[in-house]
Formats: C-alpha cells, structure tokens, sequence
C-alpha cells in the first residue's frame, strides 16, 4: 500500500487529544466534579475495583462530591482509598453517603496545577508529532520506492500537516481553557 492511511494518522493523532482529556479530568481545579475520582482504586470483594463501581458519585454542590456506597460494609475502605489517593481530599462517612468536601486552592498549588497542565499538554504535541513523523516517513519511503508519485507524496504531505495543526491548535485551545479554570478563585 502506497498511500498512507491517513484515517489511521487523525485516529491516533485523535487518541494523543482524549488521553490528554482523561489527564485533565482527574487534574482537580477548586471545583467539584465526579471525575476527579477517576483515579480512586478501592479494595474490596479481594480486588481492585473503581469508586463508581461500588457506590453512586454525585456533586450536590460546587465544593462538595458525595459517594452513595451501596454495601455499607464498604464504607470505610472507599473512604481509605479517597484519603489514601493522593488527591489532598478528606473524606467523611455519615452511614453510607461519604462526604467529600474541596478545599480551596491556594495560589502556589493554583501554579503548580498549571505547569502540570503545560507538561500534560506538551506530552499530547509530542504525541501528535510522533505520528506526523511516522506519516511523513512512509511518504518518503513510498516516493522513493515509486509507489507514489510527487505531486501525490506533496498533497499527503500537505494533509497530514494540516491534521498536525488542528491536533495541536484543539491541544492549546484545551490548555488555554485548563488553565483559565484552575486560576478562577
């Protein structure tokens, strides 16, 4: 096959943008959302099971996540895993709902949340560019065994330039956005 599948290129160029999203979905901005426990592993039943798999997560208010655990003998190792994560959250049980209170994010972690974004960001470019590397490759391969002719090899070129663009103007747009959202008070 002469031709590059450029279908192929924009889906991983494609897949680079949603890893970016997950990363950014667990990156915790001074509001609440349900994804900030994407991350949260609990042990019980003898494995390693997702926060939503075990109780109803839900946000009542802008500075608070509530889990609705269903089996209350579960209770204290959701809560565990929540204070054990790493996410600087304290929960607190009352029966079977579990309480998460946000608190406020002072200005140097605001900071610091920002240039991880940049750094989370300049990952997924990486990723888009490795891909245009791999594309623009295969062209100069195939032109040079003549399987493609050059106005053919330039027009690919040209295509695969202009998806490395959108890929990576969608990954600034998401930075830019990111980061208004950690900075807002």
């Amino acid at each position: 096959m002469a031709e590059p599948d450029i279908d192929d290129i924009e889906r991983r160029m494609n897949k680079a943008i949603d890893v970016l999203k997950h990363e950014y979905a667990g990156l915790r901005t001074g509001r609440a959302s349900i994804s900030m426990l994407d991350p949260v592993r609990v042990e019980v039943y003898g494995s390693m099971m997702p926060i939503n798999q075990i109780g109803t997560v839900s946000v009542p208010e802008p500075r608070m996540i509530s889990v609705q655990v269903w089996d209350k003998s579960n209770v204290k190792a959701v809560e565990k895993a929540i204070a054990a994560s790493g996410l600087g959250l304290n929960p607190q049980a009352d029966g079977t709902l579990i309480r998460i209170p946000i608190p406020e994010l002072n200005e140097q972690r605001r900071k610091e949340l920002t240039k991880v974004a940049g750094q989370y960001a300049e990952q997924a470019k990486v990723a888009v560019r490795g891909v245009r590397r791999d594309g623009m490759d295969h062209l100069k391969k195939a032109e040079k065994d003549g399987e493609l002719g050059e106005d053919d090899a330039k027009m690919y070129q040209d295509e695969i330039q202009k998806l490395t663009d959108d890929a990576t103007k969608k990954i600034d747009e998401m930075l830019a956005q990111k980061t208004k959202e950690i900075l807002q008070v």
